[in-house]
């Protein structure tokens, strides 16, 4: 993978720069002609205008002679005496570059050849340079290419005296040295792009390694992972896109190994449920079957011993109802899906009607069960039975483990946080390190009073209070034991 991708790189690092160095040579030379020959104009323009000013002048110390007159067109009667003829037969050397003069009849009076060639005939392609030239106008051409049998820059200037236009000088310059400038541009261009290449090659694969590196280590993780090595993490740590997504695989492997976790305590959990189950069943079933075989066989046949046996059975039988009672709650309250039937509640009617209900089981053990709810309504939203059977259950507790004339005590009290319960009972404290425990499934204390529980209640009370969103504590010291559930 690591190689495809570095060619890859490589190669498209390649083509982008050739790509630029194609549009760049492309407007390089463009630019580069079109400067030059903007330059060489320019100079042509101001050599083209110095000899028709000069010509100008030479016309115009003729016309004043009394022996002047065009005859043949501009003082061709003296065209080889004096300075002007001088001046016509070096005009090439002066100009730097072919010179054709042109009268009005587009006669050439002056051109690369020697002397006047009057009636010469002109190239097809001038014509339109010279029209525009004896109206007046600078004129510029780059497609004239006459006697020179090459490209050339052509100027056309007019001739001005005072009298209006009689001539065009026309400047005639190849432009061969123009293309030799861009060629040797491009050949440095050329030469630096090779060069830029294996610059951009080393830094392709640099870069290229720097990219996989982190893609290596995230597909080796994401490898582990698939294997089931929820320990596996990628080790990229680069504020980048790059880095973005090894965060998220390894945030990934943070998860499963959380939820494998999870997992391996949820089936210890579901171990420890059948467990205590087979072992809650067992005894109330082997007194059932114990019981039932001593009487079927008449082991025991007096009334007395009879209804001893029948009473144990009762009572075992009861045990069981509760237990599996017990069970569909707790299974239930677990189950998401399970619906609770949620309306507005007052909690001071939950109160009156659990102190209604525990009231006889309070007076078997002579308790002073001692109720307190504030003169206003506490209101939640919530399941009215479930709220019911969880104040039951901590009420039941409290009446369980409470001495013979102690004091069972059932709070209701309202804050700005929301509604507080406290179920306070004295006796025995309960031992700091077993209260992270009280609300485990099947968890019993080893005391007396507890020989008749399933282990149950205290979970159940946990999972109604997790549905309405309330947290339930313990707390436990001077005597004094209080289970509070706040909303």
């Amino acid at each position: 993978m690591n190689k495809k991708i570095i060619w890859k790189l490589v190669a498209s690092f390649a083509a982008v720069l050739l790509l630029f160095t194609a549009i760049l040579g492309t407007v390089f030379v463009s630019m580069f002609r079109q400067h030059t020959i903007a330059i060489n104009r320019s100079s042509m323009e101001k050599r083209a205008v110095s000899i028709a000013e000069t010509l100008a002048l030479y016309e115009s110390g003729e016309e004043q002679g009394p022996e002047t007159g065009m005859g043949m067109g501009m003082g061709m009667g003296r065209h080889g005496m004096g300075g002007y003829g001088a001046y016509l037969h070096f005009l090439d050397q002066v100009a730097m570059a072919t010179v054709w003069i042109v009268d009005n009849d587009r006669n050439v009076i002056s051109s690369s050849h020697d002397g006047v060639t009057s009636g010469e005939e002109l190239p097809e392609n001038a014509e339109k340079i010279i029209s525009r030239v004896l109206t007046g106008e600078v004129t510029y051409g780059e497609e004239f290419s006459g006697l020179l049998n090459a490209s050339t820059l052509t100027v056309g200037v007019p001739i001005r005296t005072e009298n209006g236009i009689f001539g065009a000088v026309l400047l005639h310059s190849p432009v061969s040295g123009v293309n030799e400038a861009v060629l040797q541009g491009l050949s440095a261009l050329g030469a630096g792009a090779v060069i830029a290449l294996i610059l951009a090659g080393m830094a392709a694969v640099w870069l290229s390694y720097r990219f996989t590196n982190p893609l290596r280590r995230m597909n080796d993780a994401a490898r582990g992972l698939a294997n089931g090595d929820y320990t596996a993490q990628t080790e990229v740590d680069q504020e980048d896109e790059i880095g973005q997504l090894a965060q998220t695989i390894d945030l990934i492997s943070k998860r499963l190994t959380e939820a494998r976790k999870q997992q391996a305590a949820l089936d210890q959990m579901k171990q420890d449920f059948v467990a205590n189950v087979s072992h809650e069943l067992r005894t109330p079933v082997a007194v059932l079957r114990g019981s039932l075989e001593v009487l079927w066989d008449g082991t025991v046949d007096t009334p007395e011993e009879i209804r001893d046996y029948y009473d144990q059975m009762l009572a075992e039988s009861r045990h069981l109802e509760r237990l599996v009672n017990d069970l569909l709650d707790l299974s239930r309250l677990q189950d998401d899906q399970f619906s609770l039937d949620i309306g507005e509640v007052n909690l001071c009617d939950v109160i009156r009607d659990s102190q209604r209900a525990i009231r006889r089981k309070a007076e078997e053990k002579k308790l002073k069960l001692l109720v307190e709810c504030p003169a206003d309504e506490c209101v939640v939203v919530g399941d009215y039975g479930r709220l019911r059977q969880l104040i039951l259950i901590l009420l039941d507790n409290a009446v369980k483990f409470s001495p013979q004339k102690g004091d069972v005590g059932l709070t209701l009290s309202k804050n700005v946080q929301g509604c507080l319960i406290t179920v306070t009972n004295s006796g025995e404290e309960i031992p700091a390190d077993t209260i992270p425990f009280l609300f485990d499934r099947f968890y019993k204390t080893s005391s007396p009073q507890n020989r008749s529980g399933t282990g149950l209640g205290l979970a159940i009370a946990k999972q109604i209070a997790d549905r309405h969103n309330a947290r339930i504590r313990v707390e436990s010291r001077n005597g004094i034991t209080s289970f509070l559930v706040i909303f």
